[in-house]
């Protein structure tokens, strides 16, 4: 293991947000099998007591499993020095077989901390907590998820070996690679923009919709920010890193997030995170309208969340845009 104090930081961060997680899954137990708003039951009034302290510790844990997701990649980064072969965090995460699993494990669950903390905002505004159960069973799904994630990191991190030459990004990403031992990431292809701005296209319009109507479609538009994510994904990696590096082979999602291309990276993958978390968020509490205590409330967070997606949305476009239309690569055909 590698004893790099933000490794540390990252590592104690992600167990003590296991163990709160864990402590608020026994709670959320309770929740589930004793709530009744209209008891007066001692049994009860404790919960309404515990609900408040238990949510803000939940909600503060979730913010930093967002944080973390950005941490964990800045870490990679910053470690590719350590490693022979490695020029960004994409060869960092290829020295053993947790790296990858650990990302992936991080981005689910950020969506996943994301939406929790969206339905507590909604429940929050109501005097009836009405989305109390919806957002504790959220919890307990949730809270198995973090624990594998936790568990790959420390796996991670305490089978990193300055000693071990791995692979850079140029092999792991690159147009035809055949990728390395672990089962590589290569690129394959020569995938076209057309359909990344056609459905960002009808993805930032029906944003607006949303937002222009409160909430209308919102179940159409969380589903489609879901596939504006895995296509904005696919196509920063297959087709705009081109633009970025200049170089008509390099496919690497990482470089970017360095100094020598400005760190676009990190606005780029907030706008992409953020997208997905708001545009997810405006389905997640479409249900809660029928709620009489957030009936008028949550139309108009569904108008917010919308206008926050479609803003990042936009902002993700205008980047890779202008990276087209600055970049000395000309791509032909």
């Amino acid at each position: 293991m590698i004893l790099h104090p933000p490794v540390l930081a990252l590592l104690m961060g992600s167990l003590l947000a296991s163990f709160m997680v864990v402590y608020a899954s026994w709670y959320a137990i309770a929740v589930l099998r004793d709530w009744e708003i209209t008891s007066g039951s001692e049994l009860q009034l404790s919960l309404e007591r515990q609900t408040y302290l238990i949510s803000t510790l939940v909600g503060y844990t979730f913010v930093f499993q967002l944080l973390s997701l950005f941490l964990f990649v800045f870490i990679a980064d910053d470690l590719s020095r350590l490693f022979v072969g490695a020029m960004c965090a994409a060869g960092t995460l290829n020295v053993n077989a947790y790296g990858y699993p650990a990302l992936i494990l991080k981005m689910i669950n950020f969506i996943l901390a994301g939406a929790w903390l969206v339905l507590n905002y909604v429940d929050n505004k109501a005097y009836d907590y009405p989305l109390i159960k919806t957002k504790y069973l959220l919890l307990l799904l949730i809270t198995p998820v973090m624990l594998v994630e936790t568990a790959a990191l420390f796996l991670y991190f305490l089978n990193l070996h300055p000693d071990i030459i791995t692979s850079c990004c140029s092999n792991i990403f690159s147009a035809g690679a055949s990728g390395s031992g672990d089962g590589g990431l290569a690129i394959t292809g020569g995938s076209r923009p057309t359909i990344f701005f056609a459905l960002m296209g009808l993805n930032l319009m029906l944003g607006l919709y949303v937002f222009l109507t409160r909430g209308q479609g919102a179940y159409l538009f969380a589903a489609m920010s879901c596939g504006a994510f895995v296509v904005s994904l696919i196509a920063l990696i297959s087709v705009f890193s081109l633009y970025f590096y200049e170089l008509p082979t390099h496919h690497c999602p990482f470089c970017i997030l360095q100094g020598a291309y400005g760190y676009v990276g990190y606005p780029l993958y907030l706008a992409l995170f953020g997208g997905v978390v708001t545009g997810i968020g405006t389905g997640v509490v479409a249900p809660a309208r029928k709620f009489k205590s957030l009936a008028g409330i949550v139309p108009v967070v569904q108008g917010r969340l919308a206008l926050a997606s479609v803003v990042c949305c936009a902002l993700f476009t205008g980047i890779v845009i202008i990276a087209m239309m600055t970049s000395n690569l000309i791509m032909e055909g």
